[in-house]
């Protein structure tokens, strides 16, 4: 499969604790922490919530 490389931009500071818990379900916690996760609609669809706050690299 395929992966999605995910850095984190934007801070969890004033955001809905949904917002907050899906960083962290992606594994991102802290400012410009990266992650290599696989590519599923699952991940897609989490991805899609914080889009303002992450940077996807293919």
């Amino acid at each position: 499969m395929a992966t999605i490389k995910i850095t984190q931009t934007g801070s969890p500071i004033r955001r809905e604790k949904d917002q907050r818990a899906t960083l962290i379900g992606l594994g991102l916690n802290k400012m410009h922490k990266t992650r290599e996760l696989e590519d599923s609609p699952e991940v897609r669809g989490m991805i899609r919530k914080v889009q303002h706050m992450v940077k996807i690299e293919a």
